[in-house]
């Protein structure tokens, strides 16, 4: 998935937020289906249009994401007057939301009417109390660099036309970098924030490399002069900002980046919008950690049995024998890898297990559409072997492509064998079940049919990564390669990481956590490699309050199957279960419960 860049605030239904058509699942609950007073849900709609078109207005950047190209060729002002703005726009639409009787809408909008009220106040707390706009150099790095990409990775419209557009924001691009560097107080930016953004400030001009000068020459004269002329101007602004980096942001940065428990505990509320507390995802995480390692000793006393040179396995193991036996169980499923140039032909024939799994077993219904398996644009290699790449909402009728790194030609042997051993053979058919069938792919083809735009533009990123997750497991439970306990084993640990990504995350920004702590955590309880566990420590002082969420939406997910398990018992059918969670548009966990089991929206 593809994270949408500012927040999605204000946006609706341009659709209308009308209620939905209710499932036709025979366990949906008939309060699902009630209507709401007409009156009230007309005037959500007509704010959730007007809403969508000024924050449109004020995030051209989001809107090409998103699918609204109306303004493909403005940027985001991101100067002391334009947040100001952007501020006001939010709490003038919040006041009216508050004036929508939200008890007398039908269910779906209630539903929709707590996803917008989430969002906007969480853009103004984001304004108001956290102030990213003062500290945090990425927010207009990110702009930056979505400006040009967005317009230029799908091919919404013809590529003159987006041509076009791209000279207009490249022109308006140096006004972001002054907004940067008249915004930003350098005693609040971390060191690693400023030294982060130095180092990609350069990237913009890569995506100029590879999307735009190649096909400078498809333009008119007049256009060339023009588009060359904008890249130029582009080239000596990304040099300036260069300069101020160097020079004034990375010596002069001072701040924290640890944000610290109260403001920490809003973000999570926000950006989760989940029932659990920190507390309670805390606790469940080392829960889960202590239960998943017993489990893969479990599976390494199985594996190992008999062969020789095994290490010592008894049943009540210290926490070294545990890691020993573990490792050495782990060692077998790395000796299964795919071979170098191999690794886009079996993330495929993967894909293709995996779907045909999902119909043989009947587990939930597959979209109509195939998925275009595709090679990874060159300047994104190197990091993972896969991804979806879902379009924007509001595009209609463009793919949806599983995107496969081959391994880049010059890495060296050894960096092979160390990429190859994180993803090898069973890790592959891992992250096809993840990002492919029945993981992101599947669920964004579901997603996509519920008639409410709000929903599509707001996707709960706790739904869907959660529901990624949660597929892994429950395909394995399903029996998916023949239950091989090596393919179990390598699905555990693709857990540990994320139930140690919602550990890290409160252990850096709430308990003062150093490197060595963090290190120990991925390295050793997650076995993960040193090279990505590096790469994780830096994003969790970069980020703060995402990375748990892969771990509290799967754990949703799983609290109301067994919900629904333990209200319907024999009746229960683990297809129909899935198409209904499906059929709701990727709304918070929480809220799809609400309406699953017909309880009170809150």
């Amino acid at each position: 998935m593809r994270p949408h860049l500012l927040a999605l605030a204000l946006v609706a239904a341009l659709a209308g937020c009308q209620p939905a058509d209710a499932p036709t699942n025979a366990s949906t609950p008939a309060a699902s289906q009630q209507a709401g007073d007409a009156a009230v849900d007309a005037a959500f709609a007509d704010l959730s249009k007007r809403a969508l078109d000024i924050w449109m207005q004020l995030s051209p950047v989001s809107a090409t994401q998103i699918g609204d190209h109306r303004y493909d060729s403005e940027l985001d002002d991101l100067s002391a007057a334009g947040q100001q703005k952007t501020l006001a726009a939010y709490k003038a639409l919040l006041g009216e939301l508050d004036k929508i009787e939200v008890a007398k809408l039908g269910r779906e909008n209630q539903v929709d009417a707590a996803i917008l009220r989430n969002q906007l106040q969480s853009e103004i707390w984001n304004a108001e109390v956290l102030q990213s706009g003062k500290w945090d150099p990425q927010l207009y790095n990110g702009i930056a660099g979505s400006a040009i990409y967005g317009l230029m990775a799908r091919e919404f419209a013809p590529l003159p036309e987006r041509l076009k557009s791209a000279t207009a924001r490249m022109e308006k691009l140096p006004a972001i970098f002054a907004q940067a560097r008249e915004n930003l107080d350098p005693a609040r930016v971390p060191k690693i924030h400023a030294e982060t953004v130095a180092k990609q400030n350069k990237g913009i001009l890569s995506i100029v490399d590879t999307f735009i000068t190649p096909h400078i020459g498809e333009l008119p004269q007049a256009d060339q002069q023009r588009l060359q002329a904008a890249i130029d101007g582009l080239k000596k602004a990304v040099d300036e900002q260069q300069t101020w980096l160097d020079k004034t942001l990375v010596p002069n940065a001072k701040g924290d980046f640890r944000i610290g428990a109260e403001k920490y505990d809003q973000k999570l509320k926000f950006a989760l919008n989940s029932s659990l507390s920190r507390q309670e995802i805390g606790e469940r995480a080392r829960a889960e950690l202590k239960r998943v390692r017993e489990d893969m000793y479990g599976i390494a006393q199985t594996v190992l049995k008999d062969k020789p040179g095994a290490p010592e396995m008894p049943a009540q193991p210290t926490d070294e024998q545990q890691q020993k036996a573990i490792e050495a169980a782990l060692e077998l499923a790395y000796a299964d890898k795919p071979a170098r140039d191999k690794v886009v032909d079996d993330a495929k024939a993967a894909l293709e297990q995996s779907t045909a799994f999902v119909r043989e077993h009947d587990l939930m219904t597959l979209p109509d559409a195939p998925v275009d398996i595709i090679l990874m644009p060159e300047f994104q290699r190197g990091v993972a072997v896969a991804y979806c790449d879902s379009p924007g909402p509001l595009d209609k009728n463009l793919k949806t492509f599983y995107a496969v790194s081959p391994i880049p030609d010059d890495w060296n042997d050894k960096q092979v064998d160390s990429f190859l051993r994180e993803y090898n053979s069973r890790m592959i058919h891992l992250l096809s079940i993840h990002e492919g069938t029945p993981g992101h792919y599947l669920e964004g083809w579901h997603s996509a049919k519920f008639p409410s735009t709000l929903r599509a533009v707001l996707r709960s990123g706790l739904f869907a990564e959660g529901w990624a997750v949660y597929t892994e497991r429950m395909m394995q439970e399903q029996g998916y390669l023949n239950n091989d306990p090596l393919f179990h084993l390598v699905q555990l640990k693709f857990y540990l990481r994320t139930i140690s990504n919602a550990i890290l995350d409160q252990g850096v920004h709430v308990d003062n956590w150093d490197r060595e702590k963090a290190m120990h955590l991925m390295t050793h309880d997650a076995f993960q490699q040193e090279s990505e566990a590096s790469g994780k420590w830096v994003r969790a002082q970069l980020t703060s309050a995402q990375l748990p969420t892969y771990f509290v939406g799967a754990q949703e997910h799983f609290d109301t199957r067994k919900a629904m398990q333990d209200k319907l018992g024999d009746k229960f059918n683990l297809k129909a279960y899935h198409d209904q969670m499906l059929s709701y548009g990727a709304p918070p966990v929480r809220f799809a419960r609400q309406l699953m089991l017909d309880q009170p929206i809150e």
